[in-house]
């Protein structure tokens, strides 16, 4: 015998113990400029896509979160890293970049980071979170 799982109850639960994290968002829309002082290019412009809760999961951030929730809810993935945002959230395109403005934890760990968008949202018949597969692209320091 199976148990009925209410999917808004699972959602309110996810969105209460995981998003936790404050993310943003962005889409480039253009190409940087060159400084002529320097010889470098400077930032690439953006726009703001989503700027809220969410959570940055890598492999290992996934088993922690089933285990918050008390059962598996994400399949493995080819992706080391996903973002959970609600789901009344922006759809993500792919190549917007994600950063956590403030981790919930206090941990230095996400901090500088940045994730480009590999594919838009998986799509599910019963949503829960928003999930989108992310790769890391930080430029070494």
């Amino acid at each position: 015998m199976t148990t009925a799982i209410d999917p808004e109850e699972v959602r309110k639960q996810l969105e209460a113990k995981l998003l936790l994290d404050a993310v943003r968002i962005t889409r480039p829309t253009g190409t940087p400029t060159l400084d002529p002082g320097t010889g470098l290019l400077g930032d690439i412009p953006v726009e703001l896509i989503y700027e809220g809760p969410g959570a940055l999961l890598s492999g290992h951030g996934q088993v922690t979160a089933e285990g918050i929730v008390g059962r598996q809810w994400l399949d493995d993935t080819v992706s080391w890293y996903r973002l959970l945002t609600p789901l009344g959230a922006p759809v993500p395109a792919r190549y917007d970049r994600v950063e956590v403005t403030v981790a919930h934890s206090g941990s230095a760990a996400t901090s500088g980071r940045v994730w480009q968008v590999l594919d838009p949202a998986e799509a599910s018949t019963v949503e829960l979170v928003r999930v989108t597969r992310l790769d890391e692209i930080t430029p070494p320091s």
